[in-house]
């Protein structure tokens, strides 16, 4: 894979964001199940919102993973049609590609937004595919998880939130707020990428040829044996 440049500014700062919380999921996932076994087969006890902060962390991941699979070109994609055009088509083949992805992102966080936006007391957006403003929607933000503890540092919200009734479980804002926020980064990633495409600094939004050089490196090494 070619070496990406030094970014800077927000594309350096949006960079180190994807990829400390990638790493910091991770490791709290394998934490929680780590923690979650050792109870349950040494003292026959468990933590009963391991596996709901498991699978919410697990949907993190998987948002957060796939602008970042934009970003360093590791989404997979089949390039048969395309490897039997020039480099001048298959350019603007990858650009057609380019403002599908960009569409679909769209839509992508309009969705999200319209879903995360009454648990957390906001407004959905109007339009059935592209947002015309704002409309009134019902206050959601009162609903919570289904078994994970509120967090004592976390009780200053339930003012403005939750007209200052205590939460016995954490609101599902929180852990809902990755559905617009992971969008919203795929399609920053995707208008990179892009700009990328245009400028000739990248050929593709997927991976090329990656079966190919699997299928080479076995054929070398059966060749030596």
């Amino acid at each position: 894979m070619t070496p990406q440049p030094p970014r800077k500014g927000h594309a350096r700062a949006v960079n180190t964001i994807e990829e400390t919380a990638i790493a910091l999921i991770l490791g709290i996932m394998t934490l929680i199940t780590f923690v979650n076994v050792v109870l349950r087969y040494l003292f026959n006890h468990s933590m009963i919102w391991g596996l709901e902060a498991t699978l919410i962390l697990f949907a993190w991941l998987v948002l957060f993973g796939m602008s970042y699979a934009v970003k360093v070109t590791a989404h997979l994609g089949v390039d048969a049609v395309i490897g039997l055009f020039g480099r001048g088509p298959r350019r603007v083949l990858a650009l057609i590609a380019a403002a599908l992805c960009l569409l679909y992102a769209v839509l992508l966080l309009k969705g999200a937004w319209d879903y995360f936006a009454p648990f957390a007391g906001l407004e959905q957006t109007g339009g059935r595919w592209f947002p015309t403003g704002f409309i009134k929607t019902r206050d959601q933000a009162w609903y919570e998880t289904d078994s994970i503890p509120m967090f004592d540092w976390l009780r200053f919200i339930e003012g403005p939130m939750n007209e200052g009734e205590a939460y016995a479980k954490l609101p599902r804002f929180i852990p809902y707020f990755i559905l617009p926020f992971g969008a919203a980064l795929l399609l920053f990633r995707l208008v990179q990428a892009t700009i990328e495409i245009v400028q000739g600094k990248r050929e593709a939004l997927i991976v090329s040829h990656e079966a190919e050089e699997a299928v080479a490196e076995v054929r070398h090494m059966n060749a030596g044996d």
